[in-house]
């Protein structure tokens, strides 16, 4: 489903990415701004003197070469991105990531290759380590697939790095869900190189490429701590997997949680250089333990899509008294051996051996004390 994009004029584009491009922008200094000079075109329109005035104080953000130079700027990005097909996702419009649009350090403008529903969906952000292990790898795999098969109108979000993060966007693909790929430059560029064939797969099966850089921007250490706060921002839950003591997805998790979001980790051993992050994470009451989908789905809850053909291989071959166990736990939840027993009518001699049916057939659990549950 493609998102509707509203038709600015070709001057508010560039008054907008001018705006954008001024030092130390961010939603709150916007909006200030914006409020004093009702828009971006009376900004960069305004002489020295109007804008000191307006704004109450002196700034070299008002100097004329300056705000000329950042225009001249901004025309040439724009006809870069017609040429290139980038969408450019103003603060205030209809098709930024309304999630985002609610932390006050979100970039202002954000450039877009592709076209992903990413405000009619959920939205999961996987991050790890860039040296993950098969432990690591697995887990994203099963928990991706799961969520799946269970969630409709998904969308996985991570960073595109080596590691965690690659993984995610590949399993992502493999299940037929639309991925984004929040990275630290200009789309001009892929980083790593080595994830191009990835990245291009992203954005033409529905994902994206998303970034704060205009196209030329050149790569700094810097960035890709910076991109975090956007993977953070505009998902709903994040999901740390494999992390060192220190690394960036500690900071995604943390930022997260500022954003009010929920935070997930992977546990792993104490002796795991990998999993000391997630650990410490989960020790300090920053993030929910998971071990798999259900941890997800029960904390955020989201609805499942009842899966039909499931549903008639497990009860289809069930006998009148397996029928009547089976709808009996449907309306308790749980249940043990005696309860099952005196409440269905069923002798004990005969729902023992019953349950143990049921057991193999994959239809129900059991659970310490002896309490029976549907699977």
């Amino acid at each position: 489903m493609s998102i509707a994009h509203r038709t600015i004029d070709y001057k508010e584009r560039c008054y907008r990415l001018a705006f954008s491009m001024l030092r130390g922008i961010n939603p709150v200094t916007a909006g200030s701004i914006l409020q004093r000079m009702q828009s971006e075109a009376e900004f960069f329109n305004a002489t020295d003197a109007i804008l000191s005035t307006g704004m109450g104080m002196k700034s070299p953000l008002f100097e004329r070469t300056y705000r000329d130079k950042l225009l001249a700027m901004a025309e040439s990005e724009a006809m870069y991105n017609d040429n290139h097909r980038i969408r450019e996702l103003y603060f205030t419009s209809d098709d930024y990531p309304a999630l985002l649009q609610q932390c006050s350090d979100a970039p202002v403008m954000l450039y877009g290759l592709g076209d992903c529903d990413y405000n009619n969906s959920h939205i999961l952000s996987i991050v790890g380590t860039r040296h993950a292990t098969a432990y690591g790898i697995n887990f994203v795999d099963r928990l991706v697939a799961d969520l799946a098969s269970r969630v409709d109108n998904l969308i996985i979000v991570s960073g595109l790095a080596y590691g965690i993060d690659i993984a995610a966007h590949k399993a992502a693909l493999r299940e037929g869900l639309p991925t984004i790929g929040v990275v630290a430059h200009g789309l001009s560029t892929i980083y790593p190189s080595a994830h191009r064939n990835d990245a291009a797969r992203m954005v033409t099966t529905g994902g994206m490429l998303l970034t704060e850089y205009p196209h030329a921007a050149a790569i700094h250490k810097g960035n890709f701590l910076a991109r975090n706060r956007i993977v953070a921002g505009m998902a709903e839950c994040v999901i740390v997997v494999e992390s060192a003591e220190r690394g960036g997805a500690l900071t995604t998790a943390r930022l997260a949680s500022e954003y009010s979001r929920d935070v997930f980790a992977l546990p792993g051993r104490t002796s795991d250089i990998y999993s000391a992050g997630c650990n410490a994470l989960i020790g300090h009451n920053i993030a929910h333990l998971i071990t798999g989908a259900d941890d997800v789905i029960d904390v955020m809850g989201w609805e499942t899509t009842p899966s039909d053909g499931e549903q008639q291989s497990l009860f289809s071959e069930l006998s009148e008294e397996e029928t009547r166990v089976v709808d009996y736990l449907r309306e308790k939840g749980d249940a043990r051996l005696n309860n099952i027993s005196v409440d269905t009518g069923i002798a004990m001699s005969r729902l023992m051996p019953l349950m143990v049916n049921l057991e193999f057939k994959g239809v129900v659990i059991t659970f310490p004390g002896g309490a029976y549950r549907l699977t």
